[in-house]
């Protein structure tokens, strides 16, 4: 029996490679759509100028939010007491997440629209 008492199964690095690889292709996203909507903002002028604040402040207050729930999951998964633990705090983790993102990019659409109405000319 070659395997060290402390060692990390393969299967369990692999996981943890592909959530890993996952929460990467998601902050990516999240990179680019912000860097797209930056870009509408700055061709803009106006009253899209206050709206495009308020969509600034509730895309950083959700950053803030999304990191701070990372950080819990991580704290909490460093404790789990073995691998079952290990995973049911992961799923918890990962059906609350889907959840925060699905409001946020509705609180966010809402935002957007709301910039763009403002924005808009009165006439």
């Amino acid at each position: 029996m070659n395997k060290k008492p402390f060692e990390i199964p393969d299967t369990m690095r692999q996981m943890a490679e592909r959530n890993v690889d996952q929460a990467r292709n998601a902050y990516d996203q999240f990179v680019d759509a912000a860097h797209k909507a930056q870009s509408v903002i700055e061709q803009s002028s106006g009253a899209m100028a206050s709206g495009a604040s308020e969509v600034q402040t509730l895309t950083l207050k959700f950053a803030e939010q999304n990191m701070a729930a990372s950080f819990a999951f991580a704290s909490a998964l460093a404790n789990a007491g073995d691998l079952q633990e290990a995973l049911a705090l992961q799923q918890k983790f990962a059906q609350d997440q889907v959840k925060n993102y699905t409001a946020q990019t509705q609180a966010l659409g809402k935002a957007v629209a709301k910039a763009g109405e403002n924005a808009r000319p009165k006439g």
